[in-house]
C-alpha cells in the first residue's frame, strides 16, 4: 500500500474525516521511515489531515518541507487556518500564495473571506470581492454566499443585499448569511421577510435559519409568528437541539410570555443550561418580576449550572431598577467567587447598581477598581452622578473619559445634559449639545433635544425653551413636552403650560400627569373652576391618577406606604413618630408650603396632607426601625413635592441622621439641614 499514492490518499482522507489524527499521525512516520520522497499529491492529502485535525503546527512544518506546492497545498493551508481561528494567518498565507503566483480558487476565496469577516476587516473584504470579480468567481456561490456574510458582519448590509441580489442561485448557506445578518444589524422586519421568501421559494431550512429567525422575533416582540416558526421546528424535529431551544426560550423570554418560555424545557429538565436560564432571568427582569429572576438563579445554582458574566449582568440591573441594595451586594460577593468583578459588562452594571441604591461612594470605588474601563463602565459613572445631580462632577468625568481615547457616544450625552440640567449648568449644557456634531460627528437624537428643553426649564428661561422647541427638526418627544410642562408649573406659566399639556395629551392621552401638572398650575393661581375642569375631562377620559408611594427596605422586607396610609402593622409607632417630628422642625424653623396641595380647603386641612405624604411616612418609620447613624435610603415613584422636601431638610438637621431620598428623575442627600441639590431639583 505504501507504494500506491491513491490507496494512500484514500485512508489519509478517511483519517481526516474521522478525525484519527493519531493513525494518520502513524502512518505519516511509516512513510518517512521507508524513505520515499512524497509526491505531492500524497503530501496534499496528508496536508488536508493535519489541517482538519487542528494540528496546525504539523501542517505547517509539512508545507515548509514540500519539495513542490501547488494550488491545492496552498488552499488547504489556508482553510486549515480558517477553520481553526488563526484569521490572520490564513490573510497572511493568502497574500503569500499571490505572491507565488498561484491563482486562488473558490475555497481559498470562500476560506480567506471569512476569516477577512471574522476580523472585521472590511476593506480587506472589499479588495477580495474585486479580485474574486476579476478572477471569475462573482456568480459561485459559496464566494457570493461569504460576501454576504462579511459584509453583513461587517455591518455593510447594502453591500451584502447587492451581492445576495446579485447571486443567479442561492442555497440556505447564503439565506442563513443574509437573515443572521439582518438581525444581528437590528433590522428585524427585513430578517423576517427574509425568511418568508426563503420558504416561499422551497429552500432547505436548517436549524440555524430558524434560530437567526427567532432573534428578530424575540427583538421584534412578534410571538405569533415565533409560536409559528416554533411549531414548524417541532414538525421537522429539531425540538430536541439544544441550541435550538435556547433561542425559543430567549424568543418567549423577550417577547414577554414566560409562561411559554419556561415550558420550553422546563426547569428540571436536563436540557436546561446557562443559555437558557439567563434568557429567563432577562425575561422576569424585564416584565418586573424581580423575585421569579431571583428564584431562577437560585434553581440554576441548585443544578449546578455555572453563572456567567450575562447572568449577573441581567441581576444586578434588576437590583438597580429596585433599588434593591441587600440583593445587589449579594450578588457583589458571587460576582468575586466566581471572578466575574474584571468583566466590562458587570463591573458597569454593579457601578450603576450603587449608584441607583443611593451609595456614589461604592460606585466610585468598583469604578476605580477596573484596570481598564470601556465606555460602557464610563457612561454608567457619569450616569450616576448625573442621577445624583451631580452636574460639575459629571463634566469632570466627561473630560477624563475624553483625556483617555474613549469616545463619547449618544448615551454619554444623555447623562452629561441631565447632569448639566440637574445642576442648573445652562451655558454648560448648551455647550455641550451644540458640540456634539461639531466636535464628536453625533447628531443629536430627540433624547439629547429633549434634556435641553428641560435645561432651559428648569432654569425658568421658558421663553428660550419655547424657541428651541419651534427650532427642532422634528416635534418633541413626550419626554420633552412633559419637562416643559413640569417647568411651567415651577414656575407658574399658565399659557405655555396649556400648550404643553394639550401636545402632550395628543401623545399620551392615558397619562394622568399631564392633567394633574395643568391642574397644579390652576390650582396656583387660584383657578378653581379650571382645575374642576381638568378633573371632570379625567373623569370623563377615565384616566386615574398614579397614586404616589415611597418604600424603605428594612432587613430582607420592602415595606411601601402611600399617602395617608394607615395600613401597617406598627402605624400607632409611625403616627406618635410623624407628630414628634412635626414639632421638632417647627421649632427649628419649618413653615408648611400649601402651594402643593391642588385643593380648595382650608390651609390647616392642607397642612394635614402634606404631613402625611407618603415619604415622610417612609421617613418615620426607618426612625423608629433603623439602627443610629445607618443612612436611610427612601424610593418614591413620583417626584418629591417642594414641602416634604424642605419637611425632611429640617428632619435631617433635628435628628441627625443621613436621609437619602430617590423620586424618579434623581437622588436627595438630606445631611444636617441641607440637600445636595440645592434646593434645585
Amino acid at each position: 500500500m505504501l507504494g500506491d499514492s491513491f490507496a494512500l490518499a484514500h485512508v489519509i482522507q478517511t483519517y481526516a474525516q474521522n478525525r484519527q489524527l493519531s493513525r494518520g499521525k502513524q502512518l505519516h512516520a511509516r512513510l518517512i521511515r521507508a524513505g520515499n520522497q512524497l509526491c505531492i499529491f500524497v503530501s496534499n492529502h496528508l496536508l488536508n489531515m493535519y489541517a482538519k485535525c487542528g494540528e496546525l503546527g504539523y501542517a505547517l512544518n509539512l508545507f515548509d518541507t514540500m519539495p513542490q506546492r501547488n494550488l491545492v497545498s496552498w488552499t488547504a493551508l489556508i482553510s486549515g487556518f480558517s477553520q481553526n481561528g488563526r484569521f490572520l494567518e490564513a490573510l497572511r498565507t493568502f497574500v503569500l500564495m499571490r505572491g507565488a503566483g498561484e491563482k486562488p480558487t473558490q475555497f481559498a476565496f470562500s476560506s480567506v473571506i471569512q476569516s477577512s469577516a471574522s476580523l472585521g476587516l472590511i476593506e480587506f473584504g472589499k479588495q477580495l470581492h474585486s479580485l474574486s470579480v476579476k478572477s471569475g468567481f462573482c456568480n459561485e456561490l459559496y464566494v457570493g454566499s461569504n460576501l454576504a456574510d462579511m459584509y453583513s458582519k461587517c455591518g455593510v448590509l447594502a453591500d451584502a443585499c447587492r451581492v445576495f441580489d446579485e447571486m443567479p442561485c442561492k442555497d440556505e448557506v447564503s439565506w442563513t448569511a443574509m437573515i443572521d445578518g439582518y438581525t444581528k444589524n437590528g433590522n428585524f422586519e427585513e430578517a423576517l421577510l427574509s425568511f418568508k421568501k426563503m420558504s416561499g421559494e422551497g429552500v432547505t431550512i436548517d436549524q440555524h435559519v430558524f434560530c437567526s429567525t427567532l432573534g428578530s422575533c424575540g427583538a421584534l416582540k412578534a410571538s405569533k409568528i415565533g409560536m409559528s416558526l416554533h411549531s414548524s421546528i417541532v414538525k421537522l424535529g429539531f425540538e430536541s437541539e439544544i441550541f435550538v431551544g435556547n433561542a425559543l426560550t430567549d424568543m418567549y423570554s423577550k417577547a414577554g410570555d414566560m409562561e411559554s418560555a419556561l415550558s420550553v424545557f422546563g426547569l428540571d429538565s436536563e436540557h436546561m443550561n446557562v443559555v437558557s436560564c439567563t434568557s429567563l432571568i432577562d425575561g422576569y427582569v424585564e416584565t418586573n418580576q424581580t423575585d421569579k429572576a431571583l428564584s431562577i438563579f437560585i434553581e440554576l445554582k441548585k443544578q449546578g449550572i455555572e453563572p456567567n458574566e450575562f447572568t449577573f449582568s441581567s441581576l444586578i440591573k434588576a437590583c438597580s431598577s429596585q433599588a434593591a441594595l441587600d440583593q445587589g451586594t449579594q450578588l457583589h460577593a458571587q460576582v468575586i467567587k466566581t471572578h466575574f468583578e474584571k468583566d466590562p459588562f458587570v463591573s458597569s452594571v454593579l457601578v450603576d447598581m450603587y449608584g441607583k441604591c443611593g451609595l456614589l461612594d461604592y460606585s466610585v470605588q468598583v469604578f476605580d477598581e477596573i484596570t481598564h474601563p470601556t465606555e460602557i463602565a464610563w457612561n454608567s459613572l457619569l450616569g450616576v452622578f448625573a442621577q445624583h445631580g451631580l452636574g460639575q462632577e459629571a463634566i469632570r468625568i466627561f473630560g477624563s473619559m475624553v483625556y483617555r481615547g474613549i469616545k463619547p457616544n449618544e448615551i454619554t450625552f444623555i447623562s452629561l445634559l441631565t447632569g448639566c440640567s440637574h445642576a442648573g449648568l445652562v451655558d454648560e449644557g448648551l455647550y455641550y449639545f451644540h458640540s456634539m456634531d461639531k466636535t464628536y460627528g453625533i447628531k443629536p437624537r430627540q433624547e439629547h433635544y429633549s434634556c435641553v428643553i428641560d435645561l432651559l426649564g428648569r432654569a425658568g428661561r421658558l421663553k428660550e425653551a419655547e424657541d428651541f422647541i419651534n427650532s427642532m427638526p422634528f416635534e418633541p418627544n413626550a419626554f420633552g413636552w412633559c419637562s416643559f410642562l413640569g417647568a411651567c408649573r415651577t414656575h407658574g406659566d399658565r399659557e405655555r403650560g396649556e400648550l404643553a399639556a394639550e401636545k402632550l395629551m395628543k401623545l399620551e392621552p392615558e397619562n394622568s400627569g399631564t392633567h394633574v401638572l395643568l391642574s397644579n398650575i390652576y390650582a396656583a393661581a387660584g383657578q378653581w373652576e379650571d382645575v374642576r375642569s381638568v378633573r371632570k375631562m379625567m373623569r370623563g377620559g377615565k384616566v386615574k391618577k398614579l397614586p404616589g408611594y415611597s418604600w424603605v427596605d428594612i432587613g430582607n422586607k420592602t415595606h411601601v406606604f402611600g399617602a395617608e396610609d394607615w395600613s401597617h402593622p406598627q402605624m400607632k409607632e409611625i403616627y406618635e413618630k410623624l407628630v414628634n417630628l412635626l414639632n421638632q422642625i417647627q421649632e427649628a424653623g419649618y413653615v408648611p408650603d400649601t402651594s402643593s396641595i391642588p385643593f380648595d380647603m382650608e390651609e390647616h386641612m392642607k397642612e394635614r396632607l402634606l404631613h402625611h405624604h407618603s415619604e415622610r411616612i417612609a421617613v418615620a418609620f426607618a426612625l423608629i426601625s433603623m439602627p443610629a447613624g445607618k443612612p436611610i435610603i427612601v424610593k418614591k415613584n413620583i417626584r418629591i413635592c417642594a414641602d416634604c422636601h424642605s419637611a425632611i431638610k429640617f428632619i435631617s438637621k433635628v435628628v441627625g441622621r443621613k436621609i437619602i431620598v430617590r423620586d424618579n428623575t434623581r437622588f436627595h442627600h438630606f445631611i444636617d439641614g441641607s440637600c445636595s441639590c440645592g434646593d434645585y431639583w
